[in-house]
């Protein structure tokens, strides 16, 4: 008998988990909300460049190394899943480390901007270590499954860094407090990590077999290389800001660059969740079931995510100016072309060249396209100003979806118009659209543009969500054209 899950089961465990991202998402756009309000202007500016700093390293450093861990823990016993663990553990702290030296006070070739943080002396580094070191916790429940157990942690520390990180800021004003107490809920998390492997895997050997090693590196490398450059390029944008503009329209861009966040955390608490079943698939040599299901969560996925782009495009000075305050309303444009590019962000299609284990076409596509998106930004932010940064990574987008769904359709055999469900996110982008259309245009009918901004997106919001609502439910888009095809276990 099987052991697969049903689909149902899978989407359930995809809402469970997606909720707990939900909220997390929500902490971390709520707690530069209240930063804002307490820290002075340059302060927050500091905290906006230390977290672009962080998170940079953040793209750089793992190289893929836990997310091998859906490959190597499915195929592997008791013994083989502790030592896989362990390795990627000792792989996060050394990566972790040296991303903490590039960002250190000591290394000469920081970015001019980076001068600032000097005062904040080895807080910095030392924040960059514990941050690459506890990523495994955000991953390693999920890959074995227990995503109760990854909802609830999720959700605990994330509503424990922003009532404990707000407070701070509301109580000094200062951002040194802010950054030690971050750092002191690093360490918690990092305590709860080495429980959850001592638990569940044990602390003792294997630590580390160099042939076991070589070979999760090689494996993780080439797509981390290019799964690196890819966040390069969301990072790109926001660093030719930084270079171009004044540290008040940084913050604003980096304020609009909000979105990338929100629409990632639908797609990694869905496509993570049917990731392990996928993986399954293709060991069993079952492409056309792996691809289905990608397709399936996909369309979950912009099933949530374009009325929320939708909504986002046609209230972006609302949103901005309730939320960051008028000062930031200068973001709204950067917003829009944000909005236009994620439609396509939803499709996601690394976790199929993962499990191919194609990841030198990925570093060749994402080298390429970083050179081109840092040009195109850096060239159009010159000519139209901070929305023109954010054009670069914009078409980059779709350069690559449509470039990667190529290379796929070349080595699955299947057909490019089958490798999704272009029906279904046709529809839903094209509700979406109408939705968001009519909400705008029945505010501006019946508010001026000073009735304020919470009546307007309450009221704009209320008919976006009504209208799609209706329209999706009334919508019958049908099968996908890999149905007939998919995993017999799934869906039974």
């Amino acid at each position: 008998m099987s052991t697969a899950p049903t689909l149902d089961s899978l989407k359930r465990r995809a809402l469970t988990l997606g909720a707990a991202h939900a909220f997390d998402y929500a902490m971390h756009f709520l707690l530069p909300v209240v930063l804002v309000r307490f820290l002075t202007p340059e302060a927050f500016g500091q905290y906006r460049l230390l977290w672009l700093a962080i998170m940079t390293v953040m793209v750089l450093v793992p190289l893929n190394m836990p997310q091998t861990l859906y490959y190597f823990l499915p195929r592997s016993d008791a013994t083989d899943k502790r030592l896989y663990v362990h390795m990627t553990l000792i792989y996060m702290a050394c990566a972790g480390l040296l991303g903490g030296l590039a960002v250190s006070p000591w290394n000469p070739l920081l970015p001019s901007g980076m001068h600032s943080l000097r005062e904040y002396g080895m807080l910095v580094p030392a924040l960059t270590v514990l941050f690459a070191v506890t990523l495994l916790l955000d991953i390693l429940p999920t890959v074995e499954e227990r995503v109760h157990w990854q909802a609830g942690i999720t959700i605990a520390l994330s509503l424990l860094r922003t009532l404990t990180l707000g407070w701070a800021a509301w109580l000094t004003g200062e951002l040194r407090v802010v950054l030690w107490l971050l750092l002191a809920l690093l360490l918690l998390k990092l305590l709860l990590l080495l429980a959850y492997i001592a638990k569940l895997h044990g602390l003792a050997g294997p630590w580390l077999r160099r042939p076991a090693f070589l070979g999760q590196f090689r494996h993780a490398a080439p797509l981390g290389v290019s799964t690196a450059l890819y966040g390069l390029r969301g990072k790109a944008d926001l660093w030719v800001a930084a270079s171009l503009f004044a540290l008040g329209n940084f913050a604003a861009f980096s304020i609009a660059a909000v979105l990338g966040p929100m629409v990632n955390l639908f797609r990694q608490s869905v496509n993570h969740v049917f990731l392990p079943s996928m993986s399954r698939l293709q060991a069993t040599g079952d492409m056309a079931g792996m691809v289905e299901l990608n397709s399936r969560a996909n369309a979950m996925v912009a099933t949530l995510v374009y009325p929320l782009l939708a909504f986002a495009f046609v209230f972006a000075e609302e949103i901005i100016t309730l939320v960051y305050t008028p000062a930031y309303v200068a973001a709204a444009p950067v917003m829009r072309v944000y909005a236009v590019g994620l439609t396509i962000f939803v499709v996601e299609l690394s976790s199929i060249m993962l499990l191919m284990r194609d990841g030198a076409f990925s570093l060749r596509l994402n080298l390429a396209v970083l050179a081109v998106s840092v040009a195109i930004s850096w060239i159009a932010a010159r000519q139209f100003g901070l929305a023109g940064a954010a054009v670069g990574s914009t078409l980059a987008l779709y350069a690559d979806r449509y470039l990667t769904l190529r290379r796929i359709a070349a080595t699955t055999g299947i057909p490019l118009r089958q490798l999704q469900d272009w029906r279904t996110l046709g529809w839903r982008l094209l509700i979406a659209a109408l939705a968001g259309t009519l909400a705008w245009a029945g505010v501006g009918g019946y508010f001026a543009a000073d009735a304020g901004p919470l009546l307007r997106l309450f009221t704009g919001g209320t008919i976006l969500a009504a209208v799609y609502g209706v329209l999706w439910k009334l919508s019958d888009t049908g099968g996908s054209p890999l149905v007939a095809a998919r995993d017999p276990h799934i869906g039974h």
